[in-house]
């Protein structure tokens, strides 16, 4: 499928739960309105059946092609034993020779020396090759210019084992009168958070507006300083001429899970129609091209997507800013998220690439119609929640809410049938079958072969006290009175586990 784009005080925390559990009633609410009668009699059409059976052998045939799953466990150890972050760079732009576009190329570099294991220093040189393309993919575009506002954006590197590191980009004029070519200052972090790295980058453009000299005290303190726990601040020396000893203040967030998050910008680009047909591509693990005028606008928009797939993880190749030397990329027959810029397009057109059409039909109808019906009254939900924040953190809440409770629909009761090694697939068909909607039943049966989904199984005990397990444990909870509260329905046969859990 291809989607083009368009561009702590005890009172206060106490306040804040009893506002947002009223909302979470709210969209509790408006999800019975449509999924109320959720044991849909709809028929089994020979045409349903062969799209399911389809769909089904996709998955599994893609589940064989990809590696195997990386859990998050594996990936918290390894950040504990790092830095807050791993190198910075600036890359410019060079001209070789006459009539040849603009080279990017890596300017600066700190630390200079990658002091660590040969493993860890082939891999941070092989990055060093191709992160300039990562931040000029519009090299060839680029001309001297003398007025260019600065712009923020992010891309993400895959190892060969699974592993993720982010790039945040700041890209500006350097210094100077006259007309000029821009660079970019790039942090790269295993680390995801948008925000914690933009503030540094803040700090870093703030100082390289005085003296370039500054920035790399500067980067030296950050990298030097602890790895913050979540919720933690570190503290770096400010090295701006007159400060003394004063210290800038960098606070980790408790949950980064929205911090690479613009909501905004993703219903801005796409309707809302197009947007939930990507959703259920992605929850198939498909392959899924986003194109945008900016870099901007193309990175805020695929980490927003991927945002939308909370509980579960995208585990397969996704690069958010694509250059255009790498564009074969897009016909691999694997799972993958990329953005390409516009510019791109009319190489993307020429290139055998497999188009599907039924992205209508991939999601339960039901809960489908519930989503959307909440998602369209997203700007009205986020203003109930008063003045609890921002209009944009507001709006990321309910989203976030809105997918959140989606998921808790479909798959809030796994914890009731799987979690435990013995008889592993009998405990999966009994989840299956213990909803009463054929439709979810299908979703179900494909979804269920996905990596997202054996990842979301596998790292159960590390979510305990995650948004999701908590509005699963509501979700359960209401259910031994669903009947006379007119909510839940579809789950009236789960069985024993669930009687069990109606006498209590």
């Amino acid at each position: 499928m291809r989607a083009n784009s368009m561009c702590s005080e005890f009172p206060v925390i106490v306040i804040c739960s009893l506002l947002m559990l009223c909302f979470s009633f709210s969209l509790l609410l408006l999800f019975n309105l449509v999924t109320d009668e959720n044991s849909e009699s709809e028929s089994d059409t020979e045409e349903k059946l062969k799209a399911h059976s389809q769909r089904l052998v996709s998955v599994q045939s893609m589940l064989r092609q990809t590696g195997r799953y990386r859990t998050l466990e594996r990936d918290l150890m390894e950040l504990q034993e790092r830095k807050l972050f791993e190198y910075f760079i600036v890359v410019a732009l060079h001209k070789t020779k006459a009539g040849v576009p603009y080279l990017p190329e890596v300017t600066q570099q700190f630390p200079l020396k990658l002091e660590r294991s040969f493993k860890f220093m082939r891999e941070a040189e092989d990055q060093l090759k191709v992160i300039p393309q990562f931040c000029f993919p519009d090299a060839k575009d680029w001309a001297p210019v003398d007025n260019f506002p600065s712009e923020t954006f992010s891309f993400v590197l895959t190892g060969e084992d699974g592993s993720r590191r982010f790039g945040y980009c700041r890209r500006l004029l350097p210094s100077g009168k006259g007309r000029r070519l821009p660079e970019v200052y790039c942090i790269v972090s295993r680390l995801g958070c948008f925000d914690l790295f933009s503030k540094i980058l803040d700090e870093v453009e703030k100082r390289r507006a005085i003296s370039p000299a500054l920035v790399q005290p500067f980067m030296r303190g950050i990298m030097e300083a602890p790895f913050p726990a979540p919720g933690r601040t570190i503290t770096v020396k400010n090295f701006l001429p007159g400060s003394g000893t004063e210290v800038i203040e960098l606070c980790r967030p408790s949950d980064s899970r929205l911090e690479h998050v613009d909501f905004e910008c993703l219903f801005s680009s796409l309707s809302l129609r197009l947007l939930l047909r990507v959703f259920a591509s992605l929850l198939l693990e498909r392959r899924v091209i986003f194109t945008a005028d900016k870099l901007s606008t193309l990175s805020q928009c695929c980490h927003a997507v991927v945002a939308l797939l909370y509980p579960f993880t995208w585990q397969h190749t996704y690069i958010p800013v694509l250059p255009p030397s790498m564009l074969d990329i897009v016909c691999t027959p694997t799972p993958f998220i990329v953005g390409l810029l516009s510019s791109s397009l009319p190489r993307l057109k020429e290139l055998p690439i497999e188009e599907l059409d039924d992205e209508d039909s991939i999601l339960p109808h039901k809960l489908q119609a519930a989503l959307e019906h909440v998602l369209d009254k997203r700007r009205e939900l986020a203003s109930e929640k008063g003045d609890l924040a921002n209009d944009s953190s507001s709006l990321s809440t309910v989203v976030s809410e809105a997918f959140v409770r989606f998921f808790v629909e479909m798959v809030g009761h796994y914890s009731l049938f799987m979690g435990g090694a013995e008889r592993e697939d009998e405990s999966r068909e009994a989840f299956r079958k213990a909803v009463t909607s054929k439709s979810l039943r299908r979703f179900l049966e494909v979804f269920m072969e996905t990596q997202m989904f054996t990842g979301f199984i596998q790292e159960r005990d590390l979510r305990r006290q995650g948004l999701f397990e908590v509005r699963a444990q509501e979700y359960l909870d209401s259910l031994p009175g669903s009947e006379q509260r007119g909510v839940n329905k579809f789950l009236k046969g789960l069985g024993n586990k669930m009687k069990f859990l109606s006498k209590k």
